[in-house]
């Protein structure tokens, strides 16, 4: 029952975490963003993917989300974990905070968001986006952990690299947004097609285009990350240690009925 933890902007290593084996994996869509790293959290073993690459070389739209959960299949994963930097769209998701999402909005314009790109056609279920057994284990590890966690929100995906037009923030937070990020997608809908349990939890960097008045830069999605480095694995090492046991929910068998 093997963890991966996959960490985006301002997340390159994760303190506490020490290196047992760095894999060189492949995948039939070419390799992943870097080595995966087989580490020891806390006496459990995860496995550790930057999704930048350990450079931060990489940008969201160019990630080959693909080859990252294809290589974390291959590997042993069942559940995923992402940890990721968000602007803040709704005014009570003040930067500093940390979401545990529960739906997504996809407004990402040229990825290949499937699996299933040939004469084999598969409608996956994308109803709850996120593992419910998992957001329902990381929130009471929160809880017991006394991590304050907002454990409920949405997230919308857009394309990136640019930033967002405060018209654009204003649409999506009229369409019920809470926060906004570049890499959610197609990484969700991947680790459904397979069969993979998937949770995102969200750092709020800075408010979205519009929201506050002033520009945005990418050294408050830097700096507020090492500041929550501490809180997060914390949460990490708490949320994975109830997650050894067998996976009872529906994401291990997503592809019953989805075939056409």
């Amino acid at each position: 029952n093997m963890i991966a933890i996959i960490t985006g902007s301002g997340v390159y290593e994760l303190s506490g975490l020490s290196v047992i084996e760095r894999i060189d994996a492949t995948s039939p869509f070419g390799p992943p963003s870097d080595r995966i790293v087989k580490c020891d959290l806390e006496g459990r073993t995860v496995m550790f993917l930057p999704r930048h690459g350990s450079s931060h070389t990489i940008p969201p739209h160019r990630v080959n989300y693909r080859a990252n959960i294809w290589a974390l299949k291959e590997l042993g994963v069942e559940r995923i974990i992402s940890v990721s930097a968000v602007g803040g769209i709704n005014r009570d998701f003040a930067p500093g905070s940390i979401v545990l999402a529960d739906q997504i909005l996809d407004f990402t314009k040229s990825r290949i968001s499937t699996f299933y790109d040939g004469d084999d056609v598969v409608h996956v279920d994308f109803t709850t986006p996120f593992c419910e057994d998992m957001r329902n284990i990381i929130s009471g590890a929160a809880e017991a952990e006394g991590i304050e966690l907002i454990t409920r929100g949405t997230y919308v995906a857009v394309e990136g690299p640019r930033l967002e037009t405060a018209a654009e923030i204003g649409f999506y937070r009229s369409a019920g947004a809470d926060v906004v990020g570049m890499t959610a997608m197609p990484e969700a809908v991947l680790a459904r097609e397979a069969e993979l349990c998937y949770a995102g939890i969200y750092v709020v960097t800075n408010y979205a285009a519009g929201i506050r008045d002033g520009r945005l830069t990418t050294d408050e999605v830097v700096v507020t990350m090492r500041r929550a480095d501490e809180t997060i694995k914390r949460l990490l090492a708490a949320g994975i240690e109830p997650l050894d046991g067998e996976r009872r929910c529906a994401c291990g068998n997503a592809l019953d009925n989805a075939r056409l």
